[in-house]
């Protein structure tokens, strides 16, 4: 059994470096005991974002997959039969890793299935709320947008604000000092989770109209005087522009938030700081890069270059310990941002 694990873990590794380089990045970063729980909690994520995109699944076919899931991850339904079923319906839409997860989700289920209980029940509050709120988005996709800022932000803490909150209680549930700022970091997490999801929309936008989804709040374009059905990846219209600068100005408040709670972690707790650190660097140049090409037509024009990775690791981890250094950096990061002009958070 013990071998078994072991081997479920390394395979949970090397699939890791596969969906998300930058999460094999950063979970190595946490300490031993925690880097294999967040690591599992990501690619139980990851599948619940598999049933999400796959562009061959009916709303109603997410709904149930979504269902299932929940109960596979809660130890009610059998890994094995929704493996075999889910994936015999991946077209490619999904990446042959994604396919691959997906096979394997009876190895990730076990090493679910090893944690402690509380850490369990944190994994499967997550899984719970992201999935089921995936599914009651997905019915209602369109490229007209959500409706105004307050769906949006619903729609962020349900695909990022709950990692966020999860990672939290994973974080106090692993040290005990940390867990004596639980309130004030759970005040922050779903911010610093929305911060980094919005980049990410920003990013992917032209991508998900591809598939027939935009997630863009439609209110803060027409108050621009822009309509988002009428959004075409050939646009220059300097209204559109106004509404991304408004997105990208909210963004870097939440991304301020994400900082605030990273210094609320204990500065010896490096490697948690670390882990949220590279996160938060690397969104900030992210939405430099929207910033100043706004007629960008896919996620690849204004994705950050490894150089700059590379520079934002260095960085970060020497000044983890530091707080002053930390807000220096991150005061540079966002220098020339935006700030928000026609709404408040």
């Amino acid at each position: 059994m013990k071998i078994r694990l072991e081997e479920d873990i390394v395979y949970q590794t090397d699939i890791l470096q596969e969906v998300s380089r930058t999460f094999a990045l950063t979970i190595p970063q946490l300490p031993d005991p925690l880097g294999v729980v967040v690591g599992n909690a990501y690619l139980l994520c990851r599948i619940s974002d598999t049933i999400e995109d796959e562009e061959a699944l009916s709303p109603s076919q997410k709904r149930e997959f979504s269902d299932r899931w929940i109960a596979v991850v809660e130890g009610s339904n059998d890994a094995h039969e929704f493996a075999q079923d889910l994936s015999g319906l991946l077209t490619l839409s999904a990446t042959r890793y994604e396919h691959d997860l997906i096979i394997n989700t009876p190895r990730v289920i076990r090493i679910t299935q090893s944690f402690s209980k509380s850490q369990q029940q944190i994994l499967q509050r997550c899984v719970n709320i992201m999935a089921d709120g995936m599914a009651v988005f997905q019915e209602g996709a369109n490229l007209e947008g959500l409706s105004d800022l307050e769906q949006f932000n619903s729609y962020c803490y349900h695909v990022a604000g709950v990692v966020g909150e999860m990672l939290t209680e994973l974080f106090c549930d692993y040290s005990p000092e940390i867990g004596a700022r639980k309130k004030d970091l759970f005040a922050l997490s779903s911010s610093f989770g929305q911060g980094l999801q919005m980049t990410n929309i920003l990013k992917d936008l032209w991508e998900d109209r591809n598939r027939g989804a935009c997630w863009l709040p439609q209110s803060i374009f027409l108050a621009c005087d822009f309509d988002l059905s009428s959004l075409s990846e050939h646009h220059t219209d300097p209204r559109f522009i106004q509404g991304l600068n408004e997105l990208i100005a909210i963004a870097r408040e939440h991304l301020n938030n994400a900082l605030q709670y990273i210094l609320l972690i204990p500065p010896h707790e490096t490697g948690i700081r670390r882990f949220c650190l590279w996160a938060l660097g690397m969104a900030l140049p992210t939405l430099r890069r929207i910033y100043k090409r706004p007629t960008f037509k896919n996620g690849q024009q204004v994705k950050i270059p490894r150089r700059t990775v590379k520079a934002v690791v260095v960085s970060t981890s020497a000044m983890a310990r530091s707080d002053i250094a930390l807000k220096t950096l991150f005061f540079f990061l966002g220098r020339n941002l935006p700030r928000p002009s026609l709404i408040s958070l």
